[in-house]
C-alpha cells in the first residue's frame, strides 16, 4: 500500500474537509515561538496551477537624464506597476551646488557624485539603467533614439527605445549668447569633469607663473583669473577660488602672492540680483575689501586666447584684458536634441520646452518635461474670464456678488496662483479689497460685478506671472512632483482632485504643480554665507555658513556621499585644500 507524505496527507485533508481551510500553526523553537496564520481561499489553492491569466502589462517610462530631475523622478517613484528605463550619458547623480568646492579641492569630486545604478537597484519597481547618449525624440511613434558614450566599450552601435511615458530631464547646457572665442577658450561650470578641469588649470597656471624665465607681466597675466556672470555659481566660484589662493597656494607658491588676481564680469549693475538688495550690497563690499575686482556692466563681446573683450554698457567704451583663465557661467541655452524636438511640436522660437501646470508637454498626453530644460506656460487668468465669471455665477443674474466670489476663490488660486501672488503684493488680506478697488467704496454687502467690472478686478492680476527659475530646488521639487502622480495614477483616474471648477476639460487629474521656494545661499568665502530664507528672513556672517554646511549635508542623495562630504570639510580645517594636478 502506498504510503502518503505529510504534505499531502495535510492536502487531501482539505479536500476532504473544507472546514481546515483555515489552519492555526503554532510551534516552539529554542523557547521562543512565533504565530501563524493561513487562510486558503479554495481546498485545491495548493494544488493547482498558476493562474494562466497573464498579468496587466507594465507602462513603460522612459527617464532621460540623471540630473535633479530625473534622480528625484526616480527617487520617489513607488508605484510597481511601472517598467523604468533611465538614459543618460552620465552614470551618476552630481550633487551640484558644490561644483565651486570641487573647484578648488575643498571638497573632492567623487564625494558629490552617487551611482545611478546605486539608487535604481533599491527601488521596488522593475528598473534599469542605460549609459548613452539620445539624439533624437520621436514622438508621433513614441520612440527615442540614442547613441553609446564616447568612452563607451560597446562602439558605436545605436540603440531605439519605445515608452508609453517619456519623462524629458536632460537638463541645459551653457549659454554662449553666440559671443566669438568663448567655446574655445572658456571654461564651464556644469558638470562634475568642468569643475576638475578648472582645478586642473588654476594649478598649472600657478606651476607656470612660477618657472624662472617668465617675466613679471607674463606671471600677471598667467595669474588673472576672470569670472563671466555675477550670478549664484559666478560669485560662489569667485569666492572659493580667492580662498584657495590666499589660504593655501600663496603659501606654496611664492612668487604669485603679489601676481594673483580675480575679476568679476558683470553685464547688469549688480552681482546676485536674484537676491534681498542687503545680500548684494554686502557681497559686493566684501568682494572690494577682498581684493575680488568687480566690473558691473560690462558686456563680454570676444574671447581670444589671451584676451577677454568687454564693452560698458554706460558708454559703449570697448576695453582689452589679459587674462590666464577664464570661468564663463552667465546662463543656460538649450540641448540640440531639444531644440530639434521643439521644430518638430511647433515650439519654435522658445528658449525651452513649454509645459503645462502638470509639467506635461503642451501637445502632448505622454511626454513630461522638467528640470531646466523645461519652463511652465501658466495659464493666463484673462484668457479664461468669461468662463471663470460664469462658473462663479451660480445664479446665472449676469453679477457677481461677494459670497459667490468668496465660493470659488480658492479654486481660482489654485488653478490661477497669479491671483494669490497678486494679491499678497498689493496686501490685499480679503477678497473683498480687490472687488472694492473695481466697484469702488461701498458696503461689503452692497458690492456686485458686472462682467466689465469682474475684468478690470483682474486686469492686472497677470501681470505677476514669472518663470520659475533654473535651479536645483525647482527641478528636485518637480521630479517629487511627477512621481507622486505616477504613483496614484491608478487611484485618481474615477476620482481627481484639484480645483475641479476651473480644471477645464481634458486636464490632468491631479493638482497643479507648485514651486514652494525654500531659500537660498550664497557663500562668499571667509566663512560667510548670505542666506534667504522664507518670509523674507535674511541672515549673513558666519552663522549662515554653518546652516550652509548642515543645510547641504542634509539635501546630499545617500549617506555614503554626506559622510564623504563632511570628511573633506573636516579635512580641509586642519590640513588644507591639496594643491596636487589629480
Amino acid at each position: 500500500m502506498r504510503s502518503f507524505s505529510f504534505y499531502e496527507r495535510v492536502s487531501r485533508a482539505f479536500h476532504v474537509y473544507p472546514s481546515l481551510s483555515k489552519l492555526l500553526i503554532v510551534s516552539t523553537v529554542s523557547g521562543g515561538g512565533f504565530i501563524a496564520y493561513a487562510e486558503a481561499s479554495s481546498p485545491n489553492d495548493a494544488l493547482s496551477p498558476p493562474s494562466s491569466e497573464a498579468e496587466p502589462k507594465k507602462k513603460k517610462v522612459v527617464v532621460l537624464g540623471t540630473g535633479w530631475a530625473g534622480t528625484s523622478f526616480v527617487k520617489s517613484l513607488s508605484n510597481p506597476s511601472y517598467d523604468v528605463h533611465v538614459i543618460s550619458p552620465r552614470n551618476y547623480f552630481a550633487f551640484t551646488p558644490l561644483l565651486p568646492s570641487v573647484t578648488c579641492g575643498t571638497v573632492e569630486a567623487r564625494s558629490i557624485v552617487e551611482p545611478i545604478r546605486n539608487i535604481v537597484r533599491k527601488k521596488n519597481y522593475d528598473a534599469c539603467y542605460w549609459e548613452g547618449e539620445c539624439y533624437k525624440i520621436d514622438a508621433q511613434n513614441k520612440k527615442v533614439y540614442c547613441r553609446p558614450v564616447p568612452n563607451n566599450l560597446n562602439g558605436n552601435e545605436e540603440f531605439v527605445v519605445d515608452y508609453d511615458y517619456l519623462i524629458i530631464a536632460m537638463g541645459a547646457r551653457p549659454n554662449t549668447f553666440n559671443t566669438p572665442g568663448v567655446e574655445e577658450n572658456c571654461h564651464f561650470l556644469k558638470e562634475v569633469e568642468d569643475a576638475q578641469e578648472i582645478r586642473r588649470s588654476v594649478i598649472d597656471s600657478f606651476e607656470k607663473a612660477s618657472l624662472p624665465n617668465v617675466s613679471d607681466d607674463e606671471r600677471k597675466r598667467i595669474l588673472h583669473f576672470v569670472i563671466v556672470g555675477g550670478g549664484p555659481t559666478g560669485v560662489e566660484f569667485a569666492a572659493e577660488l580667492h580662498d584657495f589662493v590666499n589660504e593655501d597656494l600663496i603659501n606654496l607658491y611664492p612668487l604669485a602672492k603679489d601676481s594673483a588676481k580675480i575679476t568679476l564680469l558683470e553685464a547688469a549693475d549688480h552681482i546676485l540680483n536674484m537676491f534681498d538688495k542687503r545680500i548684494t550690497v554686502f557681497a559686493e563690499q566684501k568682494f572690494q575689501r577682498d581684493g575680488i575686482d568687480v566690473k558691473l556692466g560690462s558686456m563680454v563681446v570676444k574671447v581670444t586666447d589671451k584676451e577677454i573683450s568687454t564693452k560698458a554698457r554706460v558708454n559703449g567704451e570697448t576695453t582689452s584684458i589679459p587674462y590666464g583663465m577664464v570661468v564663463w557661467s552667465t546662463g543656460i541655452g538649450t540641448h540640440p536634441v531639444i531644440r530639434d524636438f521643439m521644430k518638430q511640436i511647433g515650439q519654435t522660437n522658445r528658449r525651452a520646452l513649454a509645459t503645462d501646470e502638470w509639467l506635461r508637454v503642451e501637445g502632448s498626453d505622454s511626454i513630461y518635461a522638467l528640470g531646466d530644460c523645461a519652463t511652465i506656460n501658466q495659464r493666463k487668468v484673462m484668457e479664461d474670464i468669461l468662463a471663470i465669471f460664469s462658473k462663479a455665477d451660480k445664479d446665472n443674474s449676469g453679477t457677481l456678488t461677494v459670497k459667490e466670489f468668496q465660493e470659488v476663490i480658492e479654486d481660482i488660486c489654485e488653478r490661477y496662483p497669479q491671483v494669490g501672488l497678486y494679491l499678497k503684493n498689493k496686501k490685499m488680506y480679503d477678497i473683498v479689497d480687490l472687488l472694492k478697488e473695481a466697484k469702488g467704496d461701498v458696503a461689503k454687502e452692497s458690492i456686485e460685478l458686472n462682467i466689465e467690472e469682474f475684468k478690470s478686478a483682474l486686469s492686472e492680476v497677470d501681470s505677476q506671472m514669472k518663470n520659475l527659475p533654473a535651479t536645483a530646488q525647482v527641478a528636485a521639487q518637480q521630479g517629487k512632483y511627477l512621481a507622486n502622480c505616477f504613483n496614484r495614477m491608478e487611484e485618481c483616474t474615477n476620482f481627481p482632485e484639484g480645483p475641479l471648477r476651473f480644471r477645464g476639460e481634458g486636464r490632468h487629474r491631479f493638482r497643479p504643480f507648485r514651486y514652494r521656494h525654500l531659500g537660498q545661499f550664497a557663500p562668499l568665502g571667509g566663512e560667510q554665507t548670505a542666506a534667504q530664507l522664507p518670509g523674507d528672513w535674511v541672515s549673513i556672517g558666519h552663522s549662515s555658513q554653518w546652516l550652509w554646511y548642515s543645510v547641504y549635508a542634509s539635501k546630499l542623495v545617500s549617506w555614503r556621499t554626506r559622510a564623504l562630504v563632511i570628511t573633506d570639510w573636516t579635512r580641509r580645517f586642519v590640513f588644507g585644500r591639496d594643491s596636487s594636478r589629480i
